[in-house]
């Protein structure tokens, strides 16, 4: 690889699909040609302190991330400075942009003052909710037409680019995220783990994701109480934080299903793969919200790692991360009735809930484990 700077203001401890994504790639492939420029964050130091990527911290957020604010400009303005130091220290030869807006846009003012080349991945929603501002839109193009390689991560999200941005076939990829799975591995059901958890012994349906509107909490909040009738003591747990969390809360007041929901956050890693391990069924009830999607959802590739049967929205790229109806479902989750008699068929089936979950860690292994994904990444960064 040449000397390579990683742009991302999404970067561990940041919590976030992405930055994870690239904190398992580039921890795996750099040998010391990999610079990190990431955002900053209160317990960066217990991050980096230990990396084995150099890593600058920088003033990567905005609230405004147009250009016709005064705001706006001066932060382009900013970063494009803080980014240049970084790039003269370390003699980058290309920057490779951790999303197309704001790092895809900087990358290209870059390109045009220094000559240097980057590539630039692509989420779904972000590229989405750019079409909905003509002025981020022309960022976007800008971003988008000057890299030398797209990477987007489904084909859901390609197709995106290739229908609705006009990107060049040539220079656009796939290349899906995955998981660690020596890490994310299955464990036998612990009641001790359980009552750590605070499940106890209940059957336990489990959401990980930020508490926003497309991830369909609520939806499937609307469907508990259907799915009580047959399973009384259900557990819904909930791992996550968000604009959405009132709004949910009161909703589960409203239905007086305080006893059936638990919102749980400030996990550490060891405790959330154990959610995963000891959850009966993993839903991501996810829809399409205007423009906002699920670009592909990692954590249901998590989940079947711990070896448990999925169940996903019908929007986005969520299809791309199981095999459907092997390893889990995709459904109309708008629908509270239908996405209830789902899960209601997996937890009452323990021989099924155990196939689809055998088939499911099977098909990460062989597709999207992380040392996998890695070496085929590395490959193409060698060419580029």
């Amino acid at each position: 690889m040449k000397k390579t700077l990683l742009l991302s203001e999404i970067f561990p401890p940041v919590k976030g699909g992405s930055g994870r994504w690239f904190w398992e790639v580039y921890t795996r492939i750099s040998t010391g040609n990999v610079i990190v420029a990431a955002g900053q964050d209160a317990n960066s130091d217990k991050v980096d302190i230990s990396s084995p990527l150099r890593t600058y911290r920088l003033p990567l957020s905005s609230w405004s991330w147009g250009l016709k604010s005064l705001t706006g400009l001066k932060y382009y303005f900013s970063a494009l400075r803080d980014v240049l130091k970084v790039v003269k220290q370390n003699d980058i030869q290309v920057i490779h942009c951790g999303r197309c807006l704001p790092e895809g846009f900087i990358g290209f003012l870059i390109s045009k003052i220094k000559g240097i080349p980057y590539i630039c991945y692509v989420h779904g929603e972000d590229v989405e909710t750019a079409a909905t501002s003509r002025e981020l839109s022309w960022i976007v193009n800008k971003a988008l037409g000057g890299a030398t390689r797209l990477i987007a991560n489904s084909q859901n999200t390609a197709d995106i680019l290739l229908n609705t941005w006009d990107t060049d076939p040539a220079k656009t990829m796939v290349f899906n995220p995955g998981v660690d799975a020596s890490l994310f591995i299955p464990a036998p059901a612990s009641e001790e783990v359980k009552s750590h958890l605070g499940w106890d012994a209940r059957k336990v349906i489990l959401t990980v994701g930020r508490l926003q509107e497309r991830k369909g909490h609520d939806k499937l909040i609307e469907a508990l109480p259907s799915i009580i009738e047959r399973n009384p003591s259900v557990l819904y747990a909930i791992i996550g934080d968000g604009e959405r969390k009132a709004p949910l809360e009161a909703l589960v007041a409203k239905l007086k299903l305080e006893k059936h929901v638990m919102f749980m956050s400030e996990l550490d890693d060891q405790e959330m793969i154990q959610c995963y391990q000891q959850c009966d069924v993993f839903v991501l009830p996810n829809r399409t919200v205007g423009r906002d999607i699920e670009g592909f959802g990692m954590v249901l590739v998590e989940a079947q790692a711990c070896e448990r049967p999925v169940i996903a929205g019908d929007s986005g790229g969520t299809a791309e991360t199981m095999l459907v109806n092997e390893t889990g479902y995709i459904l109309d989750c708008t629908q509270p009735k239908l996405l209830a008699e789902k899960i209601c068929t997996l937890l009452e089936d323990d021989a099924l809930r155990e196939k689809m979950g055998i088939a499911g860690r099977k098909h990460v292994q062989q597709t999207l484990d992380w040392p996998v994904l890695s070496k085929a990444l590395k490959v193409e960064f060698d060419i580029l």
